[in-house]
């Protein structure tokens, strides 16, 4: 009891020094043992949050969200810029004849020894060119070869049959091969294909091989692999003789319906769509492969699907996440078709009597959408006829005759195909003038953007709020503020210091210590009264998990997949480069403020360099520490320098030279490799002179000096 006694006073003792500290320390801008209410300093959002979309004032604002929310995407799934296309050679074999179609089996090489795989369903007995449907299958058992008295037994099919999903045995056994022969009968040219690790597509393991950091580095998902084979089938369809380019449909269920209205999201080619129970504003996905980095950071399903309009939308739901498709979804999708005038061109059925399924009830939805949508001039209603089934396993495209390809590789060669194809993209990025420069700018600044998700904001869409009193002290003048985004749940608390001779200029102080760092016993650092000295003003700032912006927890990120994580939060490092873009922005508002500029101190000296290419012409000079720092150092998911995507887009050498023509002094960059692409850069600029680095850590004072020179 005495050693218990003993303990809980220690832990008192401790709780009044940390206590003590707080109140010793001038900079706070809340009492101490208060946080500020930021959002972020909760648990982060999840796949299974709520996820409403809101709906823009104006078709014109509407336009330009969808620009940027389609780069981002891109981005995000791995593919920008696109990786290379060249035409395919697919192996087409082993015809089988029906009724009114036939069934043959394809493979092809959507990457260099990655093989996607599929069955082409062909109608008979017509010419002319014909609507090509692309269809992606989703989480069912074996994928294409599903088999519902397989997984389910006899029960599964009885049970089908007597709740009214489907009306035949053979749709209730097979209703993936039912709705391909159905379309089929009804005139298309159908592509059933696989996804990765199901059913022929046995390269790769399902939900394995892009789940480390490395993988997160460089955006190589198993999300944007399948999104690419998307495209990849989509290409396959298009160069088929008997196929119209112009009218195109795409249409899967449960992960089949993500890949749906993904592809459809980023490819202009596909005119009508049917994602079938996947759309809501509830789970969004629950499989690495409906999941990556940056994907629902600020939007969701419902605003994902939408990117398609104003083409024809149809959607179902069922008794699982998406049974409030209706009134929670719906409503909103019709508006933003209204800005186009287009109200009837979107659709959704909830069928909440059955579980999640894509059953002939459903289909029949589809199938009258897609009759309407794809001119095939059927009588309506559109009803699914019986058909002959085929047994799975001659499904299967390869065989004796036609056996997997040699050369068909795994994730590891297969991840190093991507890496050698994005590197000799990014190599030709360096600028030699000023129109490659302007293209370097395109692909780097537009990556940039999309990986921290975030931008410099106007100063109407800043909130501050002055906490306390106006002070004075030691002839300065103090004043303390939480700064945030309107319509967002955050709080950045930030200090500013100026003299009476102010003269306009603001030195953004951004220290891993935060404001405190600017003060040590009693009295400003060095670097700070020479700012001063000079008549200029500080603002410190506490970014996120520094100073009071702390709650002394690391980042929680999913370690299985941190896809999980980062798809619907932005890192800590997206998140402190957005609370420098906000106090950026917060200086430049102020009426007195003529210069802003940046000062990274130590660790924090990155954060500031990944921030000021986002500043544009609002930042005049910049002074930072690089640290030592390179991307390719990450090696954890959970590291707090994580930033999906960097080692791509060449890391911050090439994040730091988007900053040309602009002043920059970048000091203890040995190892760095910043001159790889800041030389250039800078060159082509034509703005050589403006960019100075040193292989060792510069003093404070000359740090200070350049900037205030």
């Amino acid at each position: 009891m005495k050693r218990i006694a003993c303990l809980a006073a220690l832990i008192c003792a401790l709780a009044a020094l940390a206590g003590r500290a707080d109140n010793n320390d001038p900079t706070r801008v809340l009492q101490a043992g208060q946080r500020p209410d930021d959002s972020r300093l909760g648990k982060p959002r999840t796949l299974n949050d709520y996820f409403p979309f809101t709906p823009p004032a104006s078709k014109e604002a509407w336009e330009a969200r969808r620009q940027d929310l389609r780069q981002r995407l891109l981005v995000y799934l791995g593919l920008w810029p696109m990786p290379p296309r060249p035409p395919l050679e697919p192996v087409i074999h082993g015809k089988i004849d029906r009724d009114e179609y036939t069934i043959e089996k394809v493979f092809f090489a959507s990457y260099p020894g990655h093989y996607v795989s599929g069955n082409l369903y062909r109608p008979k007995g017509k010419s002319g060119k014909l609507p090509g449907v692309l269809c992606p299958h989703g989480h069912w058992r074996n994928g294409r070869f599903y088999d519902t008295l397989e997984a389910h037994g006899e029960k599964g099919v009885e049970q089908e049959l007597k709740s009214g999903a489907e009306k035949t045995r053979e749709g209730a056994r097979f209703p993936l091969q039912a709705r391909c022969a159905q379309l089929a009968r009804m005139g298309c040219v159908v592509f059933h294909y696989d996804m990765v690790g199901i059913a022929d597509s046995q390269q790769i393991e399902h939900r394995a091989g892009f789940t480390d950091a490395a993988a997160e580095l460089r955006l190589q998902s198993f999300m944007g692999l399948q999104t690419f084979n998307s495209i990849r089938a989509l290409d396959f369809l298009t160069s088929l003789p008997d196929v119209d380019a112009k009218r195109l449909g795409v249409t899967g269920a449960s992960g089949g319906g993500t890949q749906t209205f993904l592809l459809c999201a980023i490819d202009d080619r596909p005119a009508v769509a049917f994602p079938a129970v996947m759309v809501s504003t509830a789970m969004q996905g629950g499989c690495v492969c409906e999941n990556c980095s940056g994907l629902r950071q600020d939007t969701g399903n419902v605003e994902l699907a939408g990117l398609f309009a104003p083409k024809p939308l149809g959607m179902s739901g069922a008794n699982d996440w998406t049974k409030e498709i209706e009134t929670k979804g719906l409503p909103q999708l019709k508006e933003l078709y209204r800005l186009y005038g287009v109200e009837e061109n979107v659709l959704a059925r909830a069928f909440v009597q059955f579980d999640h399924n894509y059953n002939q009830v459903s289909r029949e939805v589809m199938y009258n959408w897609f009759n309407k949508h794809l001119q095939l001039g059927q009588p309506e209603p559109v009803a699914e006829r019986p058909f002959v089934p085929v047994p799975p396993k001659e499904l299967s495209v390869y065989d004796a005759e036609h056996p997997r390809p040699t050369d068909a590789t795994g994730s590891k060669e297969l991840r190093a195909t991507m890496t050698a194809q994005t590197d000799t993209q990014m190599a030709a990025l360096v600028p030699k003038d000023a129109d490659s420069l302007k293209e370097f700018k395109r692909v780097v600044g537009t990556a940039l953007h999309a990986l921290v998700n975030d931008r410099l904001p106007d100063k109407d869409e800043i909130k501050s709020t002055e906490i306390g009193d106006n002070e004075e002290r030691d002839g300065l003048r103090w004043r303390k503020y939480l700064l945030g985004r309107k319509g967002s749940h955050e709080q950045v608390p930030v200090i500013g210091l100026m003299g009476a001779d102010f003269d306009g200029t603001v030195v953004i102080w951004v220290h891993p210590s935060g404001k405190a760092s600017l003060f040590e016993k009693g009295k400003l650092v060095p670097a700070a009264q020479r700012i001063v000295d000079k008549k200029a003003g500080i603002l410190a700032v506490d970014v996120l998990q520094t100073g009071e912006l702390s709650n002394g927890k690391p980042p929680e990120v999913d370690k299985k997949y941190a896809g999980f994580t980062f798809a619907y939060n932005r890192p800590l490092l997206a998140n402190r480069v957005r609370d420098i873009l906000t106090a950026v922005a917060f200086a430049r508002s102020h009426e007195r403020t003529k210069t802003v500029h940046l000062l990274g101190i130590d660790q924090a000296g990155p954060w500031v360099l990944l921030a000021r290419p986002l500043c544009g012409d609002a930042v005049e000079r910049t002074a930072a520490d690089g640290a030592h720092f390179r991307f390719d150092k990450v090696h954890a998911v959970d590291d707090v320098m994580m930033l999906p995507g960097a080692v791509k887009y060449g890391g911050l050498p090439a994040f730091v030279a988007l900053t040309a023509p602009a002043e920059l002094f970048i000091h203890n960059a040995a190892d760095t490799g910043i001159e790889k692409w800041l030389d250039p850069v800078y060159q082509a600029a034509g703005a050589a002179d403006r960019a100075q680095r040193l292989s060792e850590k510069a003093t404070e004072e000359k740090v200070v000096d350049w900037l205030l020179r």
